[in-house]
This record gives C-alpha cells, structure tokens and sequence, in this order.
C-alpha cells in the first residue's frame, strides 16, 4: 500500500512538473529561410525574464546540453527560446552557406520577435561553442541596455586564429586561395563563406562592447577549443566571471546536469529578484 501511494505522489509531482510550462513550436523568417524555434514559458507567471539558448557549430537547439539547461530554468520560473541556425537542424537554408555573421543576423530576427511579447521582462543569452561567440558579439552590438546577462559555454575564440592559419578542425587548406569547400574528418561540408568570413571576424572587438554581468565556464580539458580562449574572453569583459571545470570535454558530456546547474543558479541570481 505504501508503495502504491508513492508511486501515486510521484506521478502527480510528475505531471505537475510537466504542466509547469508552456512549449511552443514554430517557425521564424531568418537570414537564409525559416528558422525552426521552440520557446518555452512558466505556465503561471504574467511576467518572467527570458534566456535566447544558442547552440554550437554543426550542433542544434535539441542537443541534450541545452535541452537541460531549458529544463532547468522553467524550474526557476525563467523562459527559454532555443532554436536552430540556418542550415542546421530543421531550419532551412545550406550549411555550406552559413556563416557566424548570418548566424547572428539568425539571432536578431529571433531577438526581434520575442521584443514584441508584452509578458518578457528582460532578455538575457546563453551560448555553447560557436553559439557563445555569436551570443558575446550579438550582445556587443546590442548592448548592455537590451541583454540583462550573457553566459558562454566554452565559447569558441580560436575560430578567427584557425581560419586564418588555414587549419579548421584538423583540415588544412589555403587560407590566400580558399577553396569551394573543405571536408572535414566526418564528412561534412563547410563552405567557403564561413571559412573566408571566420578570417576577418571582430570577435573581441565588438564583444568589448557588453558591459553587463557575463559568466564564462570552461573546462581545462577541453581537446576541442581550449581554455586560454575562456580566458580571454574574460579579460576583455568588465564585468565577467570565469567558472574553471577540469576533467570534461568541449559539450561538457561528463556531467551536463552538474554545469547546468551552475548555470541555472547564476541566472536566478541575476535574473530573480529574491
């Protein structure tokens, strides 16, 4: 008997949990066709503070990373917009024609959607890889104003200094004389608009821009962008805190629901009034 009613508490605590938010899936006109974008809101709040969750280089906005980061922040009340970049995911448009800079132009439609809802009290970003770069420039040209805070998971800085060494995940090409394409070690395609773009990408020169609270965590033993970029990331901010993690990869697969959590508890720091 007892186990019965147990398991009836954990149903009900289960479907509350389940019914905490609202989930809503469509499309969005962005910069190389329509963007495929979920957006998640507290079920019973009027007002709530929103996070644009943006995902990595041949990544997507379900890769589980971010996936339980969204979960995590409708437990605290807070609203999640994660979609897929123009040749990624279900979103339309080539992957050999997308580019950081038409990502971000990707960032801003999406920005300019979710400034129209009367219920978003702030807009803050979160950004994994090649998302955090975009998330560190987007918030650079938008301005401490308009993005409340800004977290970058293992942002990828060394895109511009590979670029231009001729050298993208291990495959070497010209950086003077870029080819149509390159394949790299998985088979996939990248173009040469991202390759001929990376090269003159104002990274840190826009980023420098934000002067809003930013969180940076990544881990020593990331094999993919290493850790003196985390670094640098958070030299050039004025207002930026750096969370060191050993002993994971770049998608941080050891322990994603330990990094989220941090994640989640700096944004309800931020975020939440208490």
């Amino acid at each position: 008997m007892k186990k019965i009613f147990l398991l009836i508490i954990s149903a009900i605590f289960l479907f509350g949990c389940a019914n905490s938010s609202v989930q809503k899936e469509f499309t969005l006109d962005g910069d190389h066709g329509k963007l495929s974008v979920i957006l998640e809101v507290p079920k019973k709040e009027k007002e709530y503070p929103l996070v644009m969750i943006l995902h990595g280089f041949n990544a997507s906005k379900d890769m589980p990373l971010l996936t339980d980061l969204a979960n995590k922040l409708q437990n605290e009340g807070i609203a999640t917009i994660r979609f897929d970049f123009n040749g990624h995911g279900q979103s339309e448009g080539s992957f050999l024609d997308m580019t950081a800079l038409n990502e971000i132009e990707d960032t801003k439609k999406v920005y300019e959607y979710i400034s129209k809802l009367p219920q978003v009290k702030s807009v803050s970003l979160a950004g994994h890889s090649l998302g955090g770069v975009v998330a560190a420039m987007f918030a650079g040209e938008l301005g401490t104003d308009k993005i409340k805070t800004v977290v970058l998971m293992a942002p990828a800085g060394e895109l511009k200094d590979d670029t231009l060494k001729g050298d993208l995940f291990g495959i070497k090409y010209d950086p003077q004389n870029i080819p149509e394409y390159i394949v790299l070690s998985n088979g996939l395609k990248v173009g040469k608009p991202f390759l001929q773009t990376s090269q003159t990408l104002p990274i840190y020169e826009t980023t420098e821009k934000y002067e809003g609270p930013v969180l940076i965590v990544h881990s020593k033993d990331d094999q993919l962008v290493p850790y003196s970029y985390g670094v640098q990331f958070k030299e050039i901010y004025k207002n930026a805190e750096l969370e060191t993690l050993s002993g994971f990869d770049h998608n941080f697969t050891q322990n994603t629901s330990y990094v989220n959590d941090i994640i989640a508890d700096y944004f309800k720091k931020i975020l939440i009034k208490e």
